[in-house]
């Protein structure tokens, strides 16, 4: 495997505007040889769920974690001290602040990226290009379009990528999964996930220099942002547009996937997807809704709904789970069965699905050890899908009109199984968490028709929507397009 020219690197990552490769590529090597299979990964993104990350490396046997990296330089000493307390005289990993660096290393096998959600397709295809295997938080993509870049740099390169959607690790899962494809009850109509935990408000912070320990250049990267302010670092991000997908794809993003994962296996991305919701009571800067239900119809008929619930309440009941709905009138709801017209549920027994066993973190090791990009408990394809199920959803929320908030808000058409959940999460936000109708609004989304082939919105509201489809990225930071991936 070739390491990376430092300088070559930067000349051509500046001028992709003009067609050029961010990295002389190479295509992964296949197994891991050498050093009784030694895997030397480095940590992108160190602040949170980083730290899990490390963890998750740390109890792998023969796993060495060579570098952490962060542009927040107080973390990441903060972090080498954690790690060399940790590893107890074994400690052999360089802290730095850019992933390119990390990736210019020939015995770089893999690296874990934990970063905010704009880096997560660059870094990726970054990893891929340079030969290594890419474990890569939820969500994989940003944006539609990014998304599809990743797939085709995993096809390209072969190296394995696996998506931080840890239920694809889990066998009871898969099993029911497993099951519900088989027909044992019934023709799937809904699926159905969840994202209701309580959150707060964030405030307002006003635009201020970047921190002398924060490298603001390398913390927003391919983000087209232009002033600092600390709603941004070091998680609030998630709630803004260009940064973040809110807590549709932020936390949502495991029960979507659990959700499409349900869905026909023929069956790739939605034809039509719409939502309405708002971010009501918090009267703060934030963008993304703290409230949305969502619908997603696949060309088979089938249908993904979604709920999030984030305005805390009292009584708030927390719901991150996954439910679902068949045609002859049965549900699966918190692991029991119901008949149609039953309130007696039965408890389902399933036996265990094909997942590649060691959990997230040991499945993923596994993969690399064998060279195998198969073997990824939630590989680069289901990752794009279950991504883009919500990055449509979003889009349909981004570009809606504000109604008055009542029950008449919806527009389902004659479904009457959406009409049903959107008056549920109605009820719960106009008599559970209080929001009176006067002087307040609901968020209502077009219904968005999409071309699972072409990766394209069409029909009414295409040319709005396709705008949507990529975000723009800063000079020297451009994800490459998929001619030149």
């Amino acid at each position: 495997m070739s390491g990376i020219n430092r300088r070559r690197f930067l000349q051509t990552s500046s001028a992709i505007a003009g067609g050029s490769l961010l990295l002389g590529g190479t295509r992964a090597s296949g197994k891991i040889a050498g050093s009784n299979d030694r895997v030397r990964i480095a940590v992108a993104g160190v602040h949170g769920r980083g730290r899990s990350h490390i963890a998750g490396w740390l109890e792998q046997d023969n796993v060495e974690i060579a570098y952490l990296i962060d542009p927040d330089k107080d973390v990441l000493a903060l972090r080498m001290k954690e790690l060399e307390a940790q590893t107890k005289g074994k400690f052999n990993t360089k802290g730095i602040s850019d992933i390119r660096t990390a990736l210019e290393d020939k015995n770089l096998d893999a690296i874990s990226i934990a970063t905010p959600n704009h880096w997560h397709s660059l870094m990726t295809i970054w990893g891929a290009q340079a030969g290594k295997h890419v474990y890569v938080e939820k969500p994989m993509s940003h944006d539609v379009t990014e998304g599809r870049i990743v797939v085709a740099a995993q096809k390209k390169y072969g190296v394995v990528i696996q998506h931080g959607t840890q239920r694809r690790s889990d066998a009871r899962i898969a099993g029911l999964t497993e099951a519900i494809h088989a027909g044992k009850f019934g023709k799937l109509k809904i699926s159905y996930g969840y994202c209701c935990k309580p959150r707060g408000g964030i405030g307002d912070q006003a635009p201020t220099q970047a921190p002398a320990n924060l490298d603001w250049n390398l913390w927003r990267g391919p983000a087209k942002l232009e002033q600092f302010h600390s709603n941004l670092v070091h998680y609030n991000w998630h709630w803004f547009w260009k940064t973040g997908n809110g807590d549709l794809n932020n936390q949502g993003t495991h029960q979507l996937d659990v959700a499409r994962w349900a869905i026909d296996t023929d069956q790739t991305h939605p034809v039509r997807a719409m939502a309405l919701g708002g971010r009501f009571q918090w009267d703060d800067q934030g963008e993304t809704p703290n409230t949305m239900f969502g619908i997603a119809q696949y060309p088979n008929g089938q249908y993904v709904f979604f709920n999030v619930r984030n305005v805390n309440y009292k009584g708030y009941e927390r719901q991150v789970e996954n439910e679902y709905y068949f045609e002859d009138g049965g549900r699966i709801v918190r692991d029991h069965y119901y008949a149609k017209g039953s309130d007696e549920g039965e408890k389902i027994s399933v036996e265990p699905g094909d997942v590649t066993p060691g959990g997230n973190w040991g499945s993923f090791i596994a993969a690399c050890r064998a060279g195998d990009p198969n073997m990824a408990n939630g590989n680069v394809d289901d990752a794009h899908y279950g991504c883009v199920l919500g990055h449509l959803i979003n889009d349909s929320y981004r570009l809606g009109k504000k109604v008055p908030f009542n029950a008449k808000a919806g527009r389902f058409g004659d479904n009457a199984d959406a009409h049903e959940h959107f008056m549920k999460l109605h009820e719960v936000m106009s008599q559970g968490v209080g929001v009176p109708q006067e002087g307040n609004e609901y968020v209502v989304g077009p219904w968005l028709t999409f071309d699972p082939n072409s990766e394209q919105f069409n029909g009414d509201h295409a040319q709005e929507a396709n705008v949507l489809l990529k975000d723009a990225n800063r000079s020297g930071f451009e994800v490459p397009t998929l001619a030149d991936v």
